[in-house]
């Protein structure tokens, strides 16, 4: 989605939405938020949608998936009776989850329409709220709720239009088994549903084929390439060097706000403790952080407070930071479309961006397959000044046997003192008594 205008800014005419059908609320939040045209997928699926068609659609990460289902779900609600759950949206993450109620709330500012998130990592006091309120629109990741279908409170009897988001990533995760149980759940019979995918995998489609009726299909740059806007570059370094090199960049004034992938949480921390210890002021989100944690690192981040979110593959898909200049893969990510979908986080809706990635020699084999992918070479660069001889490194972590040895030494028994008396040794028998030959 394109940048929020601010409070008072004038508002944008969105003339080239007027014929998708929007009711007029809805078009005027449109023009408040900036949005001047529609993106491709929008422009396809927001008037399948909106006629009550089941949608099929596989569009890349940021091409504006989101308003693509929030639209016409807001626009369809709008007519139905409110105080119960109507809609339900499904995603892989909590950031994800969100992110997708901000864009809710900011399409139905001009509406009555309730919009709340369920995800894990907080109180379930404020959600079961929610389910008892009757909101409108749910946005849940599967594991949380489930958590809350074991009570009666979480009433999805009136649910008539189903979003799965992001479905390729829940494949990954593996929540389809998680996604069929909340089928059960939902009411048998007539159900518009929306369903979106990076791509489509046989799980996937086999998904697909058992949820929708008769879809219309959106496909919208199917093949899975990086955005145009984005300069790719390589740096050479070996794997004790990788945080010299960072920082190297970042004091440079080469890189401006960036995210930087880690293949670990554990080395997710050490790089970001590291940067700290350089002066550098950023945040970490991974995994084992807290709800409250990551919410606070990627606001942070957003606002501008910090420059640098060191995170894991957790952010690589659907989480949408306006203006991101970088994206560094400190580790070399484990194939081409992961790739694509970490570098997707920047040059988002038309803008320009910068992906490095830091490549040790154990990493090179890795590189190839991503650029046979990308049916191209990456451009290699050089640091000026930067020299691997000179520059003294350290491990980010150690390797397993060594710390299985050194687990094993450290529980080995200290051997007895100079001049003490040696063990004992063991009795051989129980209440024998053996006499000395």
């Amino acid at each position: 989605m394109q940048k929020t205008l601010t409070p008072g800014a004038p508002q944008v005419r969105a003339s080239a939405f007027a014929g998708l059908g929007l009711h007029t609320d809805l078009m005027r939040a449109v023009g408040e938020l900036g949005f001047e045209r529609p993106t491709a997928v929008q422009a396809d699926a927001i008037p399948l949608a909106l006629a009550g068609r089941d949608v099929l659609a596989s569009a890349s990460t940021g091409s504006g998936k989101t308003a693509a289902f929030a639209l016409p779900v807001l626009h369809r609600l709008r007519t139905m009776p409110r105080g119960v759950t109507r809609a339900l949206v499904l995603v892989p993450t909590r950031e994800l989850a969100a992110q997708v109620v901000d864009h809710f709330r900011q399409l139905a500012r001009h509406t009555r329409l309730r919009v709340a998130p369920v995800y894990g990592g907080v109180g379930m006091r404020p959600q079961e709220e929610s389910f008892r309120r009757g909101v409108e629109v749910i946005v849940a990741t599967p594991g949380r709720l489930l958590d809350h279908m074991q009570y009666n409170y979480a009433n999805l009897s009136n649910v008539s239009i189903l979003v799965l988001d992001e479905a390729d990533r829940m494949l990954d995760m593996g929540f389809l088994p998680a996604i069929r149980r909340v089928l059960e759940h939902l009411p048998p019979g007539a159900r518009q549903t929306l369903f979106f995918s990076a791509t489509m995998p046989a799980p996937i489609v086999a998904l697909a084929r058992d949820l929708l009726v008769q879809p219309a299909t959106v496909e919208v740059e199917r093949k899975a390439t990086p955005a145009h806007g984005i300069t790719h570059a390589l740096y050479a370094v070996p794997s004790n060097l990788k945080v010299a090199l960072l920082i190297e960049l970042l004091h440079r004034g080469d890189v401006g706000n960036a995210i930087v992938f880690c293949r670990t949480k554990h080395r997710a921390n050490r790089v970001f403790e590291k940067l700290v210890r350089a002066g550098v002021a950023c945040e970490r989100i991974h995994g084992n952080r807290s709800q409250v944690q990551r919410t606070k690192a990627l606001a942070g981040f957003k606002d501008g407070t910090c420059r640098v979110l060191v995170a894991t593959d957790i952010v690589a898909r659907g989480i949408d930071v306006t203006a991101l200049e970088h994206v560094i893969n400190f580790d070399v990510p484990n194939g081409a479309d992961d790739y694509i979908h970490r570098v997707g986080r920047t040059a988002r809706a038309d803008a320009t961006g910068d992906a490095y990635t830091l490549v040790a020699p154990e990493e090179e084999s890795t590189v190839r397959d991503i650029e046979r992918s990308l049916g191209r070479p990456i451009e290699r660069r050089t640091v000026p000044g930067f020299d691997s001889r000179t520059v003294p490194g350290e491990r980010l972590e150690v390797p397993i046997r060594e710390r299985i040895a050194r687990s094993r030494a450290a529980r080995a028994p200290a051997p007895p003192a100079a001049g003490a008396p040696g063990r004992l040794p063991p009795r051989r028998g129980r209440g024998r008594r053996w006499n000395a030959a």
